[in-house]
């Protein structure tokens, strides 16, 4: 039986984090992974440029995260944006933020990040094991003494749990580290897929796919949800709607979707614009261009495609003279530009989710080390636990800065 002094299960990227830092400590680490290569979800990331993280203060990054976001505050001041990005240069990869927050490596290519992580792997002499799906910690006395896996048992008296979410189960996810952690006793919270686009009943949608529309407002036209609202860029597909305001807000619509089945939102794609100042703008136009039509009318405030599905929607001719339009249609037009209704019916579950909501319960972890409460010498790191925050960069920067907590503190 081979003997380490830790053993990470799991080889994205908190888990490839944990293993160097404590590699770093002259310690012999074994890092085991159920697929052939190590970092398949991270090679995908951002589109497969790589957002490693942004460059918000502390105080901002958590609050992106809800409640739970204080959970992290150890994780971060012990590695933060800043330190990530010196890491990475220390081992060979330069960084930088185009847009003031968003950070990337400059080759923009996430096999450089990967390539690096298993490189400074290989100088520590971290020993890492591909196509090694652990089944079982082995414990005695609520003290972990080991690992078993398909074909072999490894022994350590420290292990870190970094095996991820459900997403993508195709380069990796899966329930592995929520079965084993359950069954050491700690609490799995119900599990949802989180950052995903999502499908609606109105197939009018399908006619507006050319553009991207900016300062969406969305919120949930549900009386006990009516208070979870988001604002950002989204874009019509073929059978709904994606986008980053989308993936981001997909989080708080996946459990409302299996609890109700349809998930009712209203949305405005006049940046926020109320029915009188649509009414003005609207008059504006036709009294400096009384021959041009609705339809070009609304081209001043949104896309073609979309201009043209709510005349339709409001039953109006779209080449109708605004002074010509109905009071009825009328009516119905301005309350169209101003709240959407669309209708949430489905979504491609965790083969499309990129994050997973929920996971091991931050009440049986102890926040300054990572170490679980129940079990003596097992540490947790990333997405296997119930955190998830937003698109750009924050679950890269958790998975980052958690695997160097748990590491740091063995």
């Amino acid at each position: 039986m081979d003997n380490y002094e830790l053993i990470v299960i799991g080889g994205g990227a908190s888990g490839m984090m944990s293993a160097i830092i404590y590699a770093r400590k002259n310690k012999k680490v074994l890092l085991l992974e159920k697929l052939p290569k190590l970092g398949l979800k991270l090679k995908a990331s951002g589109g497969g440029r790589c957002n490693l993280t942004n460059t918000l203060c502390n105080e901002e990054f958590m609050a992106s995260f809800g409640r739970d976001g204080r959970f992290m505050q150890n994780a971060l001041d012990a590695f933060d944006y800043k330190k990530l990005q010196t890491f990475f240069k220390e081992i060979g990869v330069k960084t930088h933020a185009p847009d003031g927050r968003r950070v990337f490596p400059t080759s923009h290519n996430s096999s450089t990040i990967v390539s690096a992580l298993e490189n400074e792997m290989k100088r520590l002499g971290v020993r890492v094991k591909c196509t090694q799906k652990v089944q079982e910690i082995l414990t005695d006395k609520h003290q972990v003494k080991g690992v078993k896996t398909q074909t072999h048992t490894f022994k350590s008296s420290k292990i870190i749990l970094a095996t991820g979410g459900l997403g993508y189960p195709t380069l990796g996810g899966g329930k592995d580290g929520y079965n084993i952690a359950s069954k050491l006793g700690h609490d799995i919270t119900q599990l949802f897929p989180a950052m995903l686009p999502l499908y609606t009943k109105q197939e009018w949608v399908k006619h507006c796919r050319a553009d991207t529309l900016a300062k969406v407002q969305i919120k949930i036209d549900l009386k006990k949800a009516n208070k979870l609202k988001a604002t950002g860029d989204l874009i019509f597909t073929n059978k709904g709607i994606r986008g980053p305001v989308i993936l981001d807000f997909a989080r708080e619509i996946t459990p409302l979707l299996q609890k109700y089945k349809e998930v009712p939102l209203l949305l405005n794609f006049t940046k926020g614009m109320n029915e009188e100042e649509i009414i003005k703008k609207l008059k504006d136009e036709a009294f400096k261009n009384p021959d041009n039509c609705i339809q070009k009318h609304l081209t001043t405030l949104l896309p073609d495609a979309l201009s043209t599905q709510l005349c339709l929607l409001a039953k109006i001719d779209p080449n109708t003279k605004y002074k010509e339009l109905v009071g009825t249609n009328k009516a119905k037009l301005i309350q169209l530009l101003a709240w959407t209704p669309l209708t949430i019916i489905g979504h491609d579950g965790f083969k499309s989710a990129m994050v997973t909501r929920g996971g091991v319960n931050l009440k049986n972890i102890d926040q300054k080390t990572l170490q679980s409460k129940i079990i003596n010498g097992l540490y947790f790191c990333g997405e296997v636990l119930n955190i998830d925050g937003p698109c750009g960069g924050y679950n890269l920067q958790w998975a980052f800065a958690s695997g160097y907590l748990a590491s740091s503190n063995i």
